[in-house]
């Protein structure tokens, strides 16, 4: 199985997005959303190479897996 690479945060937006993610708010360089099955926000920074253990920490809490993110980030690329 691929690995988890780190991406754009404009891409990592989409994806969650895609999944079920509804925009909230931007706080600074943070831009945060949430998710229906989630007990807190998804936040993701305005990096170039959003590091991979906030992508993961990000798809722990909405309850996607590896398998899930990596169909979504096809779609896009």
């Amino acid at each position: 199985m691929p690995r988890i690479s780190p991406v754009d945060w404009k891409i990592l937006i989409e994806i969650f997005e895609r999944y079920g993610c509804k925009y909230e708010r931007k706080k600074g360089s943070h831009h945060i959303l949430s998710h229906i099955n989630a007990k807190r926000a998804v936040v993701i920074p305005e990096y170039d190479e959003v590091d991979v253990e906030i992508i993961k920490n990000n798809m722990r809490t909405v309850g996607m897996n590896r398998q899930e993110y990596l169909d979504l980030l096809q779609e896009i690329k």
